[in-house]
């Protein structure tokens, strides 16, 4: 065998062990709070947060493939909850849905809890991690309601000219008061994920916003809470960032190209100045909110829809208690964009930041040599944080 070929061989063992990140030992999760009692309440429900959290021991220690496999495969465990669909219409005429999953197990607390999910980005109900949290949570005796982000449903036809943005937080607002028409003894537990999680964080936060006042709890799981930098990171090629920005600006327009009738009728685009042509051949995020997205929603630049859609500028106005998960080697989420929880949780109280140094994005697979365990360590961990916000009041 030549010196090349060995060199090539040694190069390629090198790459594999490099992506799979195998010299990574596993660590316990990092704890940012500066609230004693709410720290020592959070560990006495969620005594996980104190031990090392072993992700699959072949792969999982690569946040890629933890984001790989969460994307493609989703969760093993996702028995089938029946919920009821909701639908109720906003003053623009867009049509908002949401699923209202009733307990099925029995309750261990005294009064009604709802936790109300808000999934990630093109996603909704019928993902199978929601399915997967929701079907755990049900079985515990809560009730779930999910949000259905506009345009998100393939056999739900959209009634107005837009489809869902990264800080929209009026469709959470509709469904959180409508369904507490229903339910108005029930206290709410907020759980957002990625795109979901700024939504929560953003509303938390709005000072103008009159928001049901039996919200008692939220939990923010890896969003990136700035746009703006963000997306400065994602255009990179740094750890395959630019690939992952890619995936998110086909899905996007593969919702707008779904709906393609009622969104980029010739009167849409001569009322909003939108170029169709523009439209289908956006390479990036940021080129297709600038075609489409910000002339939708009014906003004079993508840098403006930015700011306004970014939890970072509204975390100073939240008043409840929140947590926030993010995993150091999520390539979605660029490291220097955690310091931004973690400035807020220093400085305030009932708050809590958990950082995991695998896990990817939305990933968190744990157990295992090969097969991760059915039940994620993120929906075990998500469900006693949640028993944690109850016993917090």
């Amino acid at each position: 065998m030549s010196a090349v070929v060995v060199f090539a061989v040694f190069l390629l063992i090198c790459t594999i062990l490099k992506f799979l990140n195998v010299t990574s030992p596993p660590r316990p999760p990092k704890l940012v709070c500066s609230d004693s009692k709410f720290l020592e309440l959070i560990l006495k429900y969620c005594p996980q947060l104190n031990e090392t959290y072993v992700p699959v021991r072949l792969w999982g220690c690569s946040g890629h493939l933890q984001t790989i496999v969460h994307a493609t495969v989703g969760r093993t465990y996702c028995p089938n909850v029946v919920p009821r669909r909701i639908a109720a219409r906003q003053e623009d005429g867009a049509t908002v849905t949401w699923d209202l999953y009733d307990p099925t197990g029995p309750s261990q607390l005294n009064e009604d809890y709802t936790i109300a999910v808000c999934p990630g980005i093109a996603n909704s109900s019928e993902s199978t991690y929601v399915r997967s949290l929701v079907a755990l949570a049900c079985s515990q005796g809560y009730r779930c309601v999910v949000l259905n982000h506009l345009g998100v449903l393939p056999h739900l036809k959209i009634t107005s000219p837009r489809v869902f943005r990264y800080g929209q937080t009026d469709e959470l607002h509709l469904m959180l008061t409508k369904f507490m028409e229903s339910h108005p003894e029930t206290k709410l537990l907020l759980v957002g994920f990625s795109m979901g999680g700024n939504i929560v964080t953003k509303y938390l936060g709005e000072s103008t916003r009159v928001r049901p006042s039996n919200i008692i709890g939220a939990i923010s799981i890896c969003q990136g809470y700035d746009a703006i930098l963000g997306l400065k990171y994602l255009l990179e090629w740094h750890n395959l960032s630019r690939i992952y920005l890619f995936s998110m600006t086909e899905n996007m327009r593969s919702v707008i190209i779904r709906h393609k009738e009622a969104l980029l009728t010739e009167e849409v685009k001569n009322k909003y100045n939108i170029d169709e042509r523009r439209v289908l051949s956006a390479a990036t995020l940021p080129e297709l909110d600038e075609v489409y997205t910000r002339r939708i929603y009014g906003f004079r630049t993508v840098e403006e829809l930015y700011r306004a859609d970014s939890s970072a500028n509204y975390l100073h106005n939240i008043h409840v208690p929140i947590v926030f998960i993010n995993a150091r080697d999520d390539p979605l989420v660029h490291p220097d964009m955690l310091a931004i929880p973690q400035a807020f949780v220093k400085n305030h109280k009932n708050s809590l930041y958990i950082e995991t140094e695998h896990g990817g994005h939305l990933g968190y697979y744990d157990g295992g040599y090969l097969i991760p365990q059915a039940v994620t360590w993120l929906d075990r961990t998500v469900l006693s944080l949640v028993t944690a916000l109850v016993y917090n009041q």
